[in-house]
């Protein structure tokens, strides 16, 4: 906090917006954010302060970890690349670079947000873990409250956190008896450690499958749980990514002729899936997707490892023992690792001390697709759409462009701490404010 502090007190020059005083007296600093204040540096938050910036409306982003994208950069494993083309993965304002792949790797995708953050001079204040926001009604500002001792000021809040926040752990019976590492995907990097061990993936997501895939190419013998329907879809079709051809379709054909037209494809391409274990759900992908947000798999090569007999499909686990996995079907089968690929959730409930944009139940904006981006008192969301980054990118203009047009009109009339009463009687020493 201290280091950011000194370096845009050094930049009042060239950007008047951090022209901010520094207390000396207190610890604990008061800090007054005439824009919006951003929760969240992953690409949700770097969007909306990039289409902010361009409606000319300054605004501060604070994030909990050392580095933008911390999700992408610290929780993901080595052989990660986009599961869609990068013309469907931009950020507003910007295109990747001609020369990536259609696929990004993992890599390729932080250096493009990196160097999203350079062009538009976007400056986190890392380390600020937020511990609470609320609207206080009696000065019309919401206060964000932060680990660090730190409380922010601001006439808007946007929350950029993300659906996947947090790891979902789930607990199995008899979990504390398995003698062998259980972890979740967000500690996992490479199968290479698990080299010519027994390993049970939980979930068939498309990172479930990627890890067995990942793991069938370091030598492992991977299986994976699959609990429930899944819908697998190839990652091409008809020489086009099958959500490009998607998304085209779309344009001219109801939803449930495109799901019937991809299921067709899908059966000629892949054969059956159900006979491996792997059975369908009754409502097609893309209908399926729109109600309720689960992702069809894009098949990057696992369903062969599955043909082929390299990863055995088993049901769900009924309970753990020391180094034994009992399943719902009454075998039993001995492993030497766990891996969790469980998915993430919102945290939004942890520290948010709102109830009427966000679902106390599983941290999502209430109101659907595409209208759950604004909330009330001036609060926003981005990112929470279960569509990837289109969804934040639309979520991300429509927050500019809504803030914006009070921006002007406000912006000369914003409660400053030193002309408020309220914060002159309860926070004079300990304010931190800008012009």
């Amino acid at each position: 906090m201290d280091d950011y502090l000194r370096e845009i007190q050094g930049k009042t020059a060239h950007d008047p917006y951090h022209n901010i005083i520094k207390s000396s007296s207190s610890s604990k600093r008061c800090v007054w954010v005439p824009g919006p204040v951003i929760v969240g540096a992953g690409p949700s938050g770097l969007a909306a302060a990039a289409c902010l910036k361009e409606k000319g409306v300054p605004s501060l982003i604070i994030e909990r970890s050392n580095c933008i994208a911390s999700l992408w950069q610290l929780k993901t494993y080595d052989r990660l690349k986009l599961h869609l083309p990068k013309e469907f993965c931009e950020l507003p304002l910007m295109s990747f670079p001609p020369d990536f792949p259609t696929y990004p790797t993992k890599q390729q995708f932080v250096q493009y947000l990196e160097a999203y953050a350079r062009r538009f001079e976007i400056r986190p204040v890392f380390n600020q873990s937020v511990v609470s926001a609320e609207y206080d009604k009696s000065v019309g500002v919401w206060r964000v409250r932060t680990a660090a001792e730190a409380e922010y000021l601001c006439r808007w809040l946007i929350v950029a956190t993300g659906e996947n926040a947090e790891a979902v752990v789930p607990w199995i019976e008899g979990m504390e008896e398995f003698g062998g590492d259980v972890v979740h995907t967000s500690r996992y990097k490479s199968g290479g450690v698990y080299k010519g061990k027994k390993v049970l993936v939980v979930g068939c997501g498309n990172s479930g499958m990627e890890v067995c895939l990942d793991l069938c190419n370091h030598n492992a013998t991977p299986s994976l749980v699959v609990r429930d329907t899944v819908h697998i879809l190839p990652q091409q079709m008809l020489g086009t990514s099958t959500f490009g051809l998607s998304m085209w379709l779309l344009k001219w054909l109801p939803m449930r002729l495109v799901d019937r037209f991809l299921l067709v494809v899908s059966r000629l391409l892949l054969g059956d899936t159900g006979r491996f274990g792997l059975c369908r759900p009754h409502l097609g992908p893309l209908e399926l997707k729109n109600l309720s947000g689960k992702t069809p798999v894009l098949d990057v090569g696992t369903l062969d490892k599955i043909k082929n007999g390299d990863i055995k499909v088993l049901p769900g686990i009924q309970r753990l023992g020391q180094q034994s996995v009992e399943f719902v079907d009454g075998r039993t089968e001995n492993f030497d690792a766990i891996i969790l690929a469980t998915g993430y959730k919102s945290n939004v409930p942890c520290w948010l001390k709102e109830s009427e944009m966000f679902s106390e139940k599983d941290g999502l904006p209430k109101r659907p697709f595409p209208n759950g981006w604004k909330g009330q008192r001036g609060l926003y969301s981005v990112g929470f759409t279960k569509r990837g980054l289109l969804g934040a990118s639309m979520d991300a203009k429509n927050i500019a462009a809504d803030i914006q047009s009070c921006w002007s009109a406000e912006a000369k009339h914003l409660i400053s701490p030193i002309s408020c009463p309220y914060f002159m009687q309860k926070h004079t020493d300990d304010v931190v404010f800008s012009d």
